[in-house]
């Protein structure tokens, strides 16, 4: 499988969160995870719509206002309004999205918002938590298989590891593409990521196995279907009792290998991972081992037991 240097994966990211203080009152909301975790692996492409329209630093604040069937972008009076400046410049920058691997917006923002951006009234009322930011939106409609995030919702473990991994699978896809696809190369990235996809969905590993044995269909046409239906599958989120299942499907690759005292033992720790007692680190360096003992070539080639930068540590959590 490929591995990437930090150059190779390029994540957009809002400026606030790597540090830049171009909020409305000129401070930032710098994550700790982007900045002193992912970022030693990734490079980040900071944005700040509201600077690159023109808004000066500081500004007065804009919100999502919702006149009549229409949602606007504006000062909460309802002057200044920016909707269509933000759209533009999302659209631009949605362009140059197509070579990233993934984008962190900030959170609750009428621009950069992913979701659950609070929408008001003309009259100043609070109405549903259900807006999407105007630059966020033009980004993620663009680019709808771009895996995105909010910097609130990555301090969940899950979700946190969840979309580090899809950033990883889709930054494969992209190299997979860039160097020529064909169908034996997509047989094999799809064989790669077989205990990926069936961790999260077992349903859409069987359904991708279908498409890729139809004769219907053109090598894009087949390929377009495919990464569309895996990253759809990989936004679901794995459970334990998924990747129990998932791990006791490859613990069948080394049952001729195992002593009856190391089989135990790794039925154990797989029993104690599904009931949460230990991390999935537990039963997943218990595989790595048995694999350097009992070198498998298939497993070994499964995106499954190496996701992405193994100093991440983000296995440890869940």
């Amino acid at each position: 499988m490929q591995q990437f240097d930090k150059s190779d994966v390029v994540i957009g990211i809002s400026a606030c969160l790597v540090g830049e203080k171009v909020r409305f009152d000129a401070s930032n909301k710098p994550s700790n995870f982007c900045m002193n975790e992912l970022g030693q692996h990734v490079t980040f492409k900071a944005f700040c719509p509201e600077v690159a329209i023109g808004l000066p630093i500081p500004r007065p604040t804009i919100r999502l206002i919702k006149k009549e069937d229409v949602i606007r972008v504006a000062r909460p009076d309802g002057s200044g309004d920016v909707t269509d400046a933000l759209a533009e410049y999302g659209k631009k920058v949605a362009k140059v999205a197509q070579s990233f691997s993934g984008y962190i917006f900030c959170a609750k923002s009428p621009s950069c918002g992913m979701e659950r951006v609070k929408v008001y009234s003309e009259e100043g009322n609070s109405l549903k938590s259900d807006g999407v930011g105007a630059f966020a939106k033009e980004i993620m409609k663009a680019n709808p298989l771009l895996p995105c995030e909010e910097n609130g919702r990555l301090n969940d473990p899950i979700i946190r590891e969840n979309f580090v991994a899809r950033v990883y699978a889709y930054r494969q896809w992209q190299a997979l593409v860039d160097s020529g696809l064909t169908k034996h190369k997509l047989m094999t990235f799809h064989s790669r990521y077989k205990y990926t996809v069936m961790s999260h969905d077992l349903i859409a590993y069987k359904d991708l196995g279908r498409l890729l044995a139809r004769a219907d269909l053109t090598l894009n046409d087949m390929a377009e279907q495919y990464i569309s239906g895996l990253m759809s599958a990989l936004t679901i989120k794995a459970t334990r009792k998924k990747h129990a299942n998932t791990l006791s499907h490859i613990q069948g690759y080394f049952s001729k290998h195992l002593s009856k005292l190391e089989r135990s033992e790794l039925c154990e720790q797989i029993e104690s991972y599904r009931k949460g007692l230990v991390p999935l680190m537990v039963p997943l360096t218990l595989i790595r081992h048995y694999l350097m003992v009992h070198p498998k070539e298939y497993l070994a080639e499964q995106f499954y037991l190496n996701p992405y930068p193994d100093e991440l540590r983000l296995r440890y959590g869940y």
